[in-house]
């Protein structure tokens, strides 16, 4: 708003006593003060309103005005009650400095003036910021975004001082501006979300947390939620859809900024059904991959279509990475929900690191889904190896640290009537072991699936050994279990004559004495120790650990 607005108001009782050329500068806020020097305080464009306490003698009113005309502000308005008339020194001092000067009446509270100036100011930034987002809306429906959801909530913090952050279901930070998120905040505000989702509470919902109050709106894109064209029942989407965060409480907003507000959870689905649409590729990717490993394609033809996928998951990664298989599976009471597609977008966001924020993470991970189920190809890039031995796996994924950090706010959302339950194999790093990596996948989502609780895991390491004795447990879980413990040790001994295997199995069969192991196979005690510690150090397990022994002894009977 300008200057010359205010003095038109006549509710203001403003009396202008200099700077008439000066009425048409824009005013952006406005600030009371009595301070003697004020600066720390002013940005620049507020119309400041003051009591003249400072104001000692005469001397005094060149210096206060200096002060606000260096700091840009739009004009100044001194009340009459504690001084009766404007001094002439103050007149004097704003017509020098070119600084506008209104005299407020005694009548008129300057909360009066405050009051109509932020109401005039907000309205016209809320007009500003709504005609921005209309011509993103326009922009990005019509070709390549620019700048993605963080664009739109700067332009929220600076045109109408609202931080807002967009979170996934799981809590995740895909945008924001400012300072982040705690991670416990955002785990509240995502189970907030989900179960005001599942209640049927329309939005915004409102909830405080440490004395703060967030204000949240559901973020839906085409086809997906309530009221979309392929919607049928919110479950289909609770679980994937991402929301919008504002730091506010917007119980008491006009309809004007719920409008604005709106149109800006409309600009950022743009966004996320971009985003859905790249992904398209990877999902292609995974699908191709499992049905040749479901189908017993030949080894060689799963490695050429791993090298396909490679570059793409993995951009200027020079060697094949090892690969881990994750399988979920979303279940809803009564089953007449498609739960793959639900497990599908839900295992896209649990396999990005929680303390990651953006979108791009989650392009490094491949999921298919068949039936209701969803199985995921982890890519882990080798770490560099030490001199003779084989490179190994960076840092491979638990069935426990996936969860762990989102388990609160999915059981929010899959409330008395959902359930998922997970599965993660071990690392391997050729196509022959894809097979048995997804059986064992698999297998230990059954074992979750057992299990108490709404959200449950379990991991490779959980498939104990005498679980592969049942009848039930498919060969290729077998195989992966044998080769997971003794392809270390073969490739070993392959590459140093080093006799590790017919060491473990003399072992075993002295039930772990040292002497009669090592007269048995005519090496000195030390040789001995030498070997089993090097057993120990390939594979990760302790030979003195009845449980490890078990292991071992399956395992060579199975080979």
């Amino acid at each position: 708003m300008r200057l010359r607005a205010l003095l038109e108001t006549e509710a203001l009782g403003l009396r202008l006593l200099g700077g008439e050329d000066e009425l048409d500068r824009t005013v952006r806020g406005v600030m009371t003060t009595d301070l003697r020097d004020p600066s720390r305080y002013l940005t620049g464009g507020e119309l400041v309103l003051t009591g003249l306490a400072w104001r000692r003698n005469s001397a005094d009113s060149e210096p206060f005005v200096r002060i606000l005309a260096s700091a840009g502000v739009a004009g100044l308005a001194a009340g009459e009650a504690e001084l009766g008339d404007i001094p002439d020194d103050l007149v004097s001092a704003c017509r020098r400095n070119r600084l506008p000067l209104f005299a407020v009446n005694e009548d008129v509270a300057f909360a009066t003036i405050t009051e109509y100036v932020v109401r005039q100011v907000s309205g016209e930034r809320a007009g500003d910021l709504a005609a921005v987002v209309d011509r993103h809306r326009r922009l990005m429906t019509s070709g390549p975004a620019g700048g993605g959801p963080d664009v739109v909530l700067d332009l929220l913090t600076t045109d109408l001082d609202l931080r807002a952050w967009v979170l996934s279901p799981t809590g995740r930070q895909i945008a924001g501006a400012g300072e982040p998120l705690a991670p416990g905040v955002c785990a509240t505000l995502a189970g907030e979300h989900l179960a005001a989702v599942r209640t049927g509470r329309r939005g915004p919902h409102r909830i405080s947390i440490q004395g703060i109050t967030y204000s949240l709106f559901p973020i839906r894109g085409a086809g997906r939620g309530p009221g979309g064209p392929g919607a049928r029942d919110v479950r289909e989407s609770v679980l994937s859809d991402w929301f919008l965060a504002v730091e506010a409480d917007a119980g008491d907003w006009p309809a004007e900024r719920l409008d604005l507000l709106q149109g800006v959870t409309q600009l950022i689905a743009v966004e996320r059904d971009r985003r859905d649409a790249a992904r398209t590729v990877r999902r292609r990717l995974a699908q191709e991959v499992l049905e040749l490993v479901q189908t017993g394609a030949a080894p060689a033809e799963i490695a050429a279509r791993l090298r396909v996928a490679a570059p793409v998951l993995l951009p200027g990664l020079g060697t094949a990475p090892h690969w881990q298989v994750v399988v979920a599976r979303v279940d809803w009471d009564g089953g007449d929900i498609p739960g793959g597609p639900v497990a599908q977008s839900l295992l896209e966001e649990i396999l990005v690191d929680p303390s990651v924020s953006g979108p791009e993470p989650s392009d490094r991970i491949a999921v298919a889904h068949a039936g209701d189920e969803a199985i995921a190809l982890v890519p882990l890039p080798a770490l560099p190896a030490e001199p003779g031995e084989e490179k190994g796996p960076d840092r491979a994924l638990n069935a426990d640290e996936l969860l762990s950090a989102v388990r609160e706010p999915l059981q929010a959302g899959l409330a008395d009537d959902g359930r998922l339950t997970l599965g993660v194999s071990a690392a391997v790093h050729s196509a022959e072991g894809l097979r048995g990596a997804l059986e064992e996948a698999r297998h230990a989502r059954r074992v979750a699936a057992a299990r108490p609780g709404r959200v449950c895991a379990a991991g490779h390491h959980e498939l104990a050994s005498h679980v592969l004795l049942l009848p039930f447990v498919p060969d290729d879980v077998r195989r992966a279990f044998t080769a997971r413990l003794l392809d270390p040790l073969r490739d070993y001994d392959r590459r140093h004559r080093a006799e590790l295997i017919p060491t473990l199995e003399a072992f075993l069969d002295c039930d772990g004495s040292w002497t009669r192991c090592a007269t048995r196979l005519h090496l000195h005690v030390n040789t001995l120790r030498y070997r089993v510690g090097r057993i120990e150090q390939l594979t990760g397990r302790d030979l003195s650990r009845l449980e490890d022994k078990l292991d071992f002894f399956l395992a060579l009977r199975m080979s």
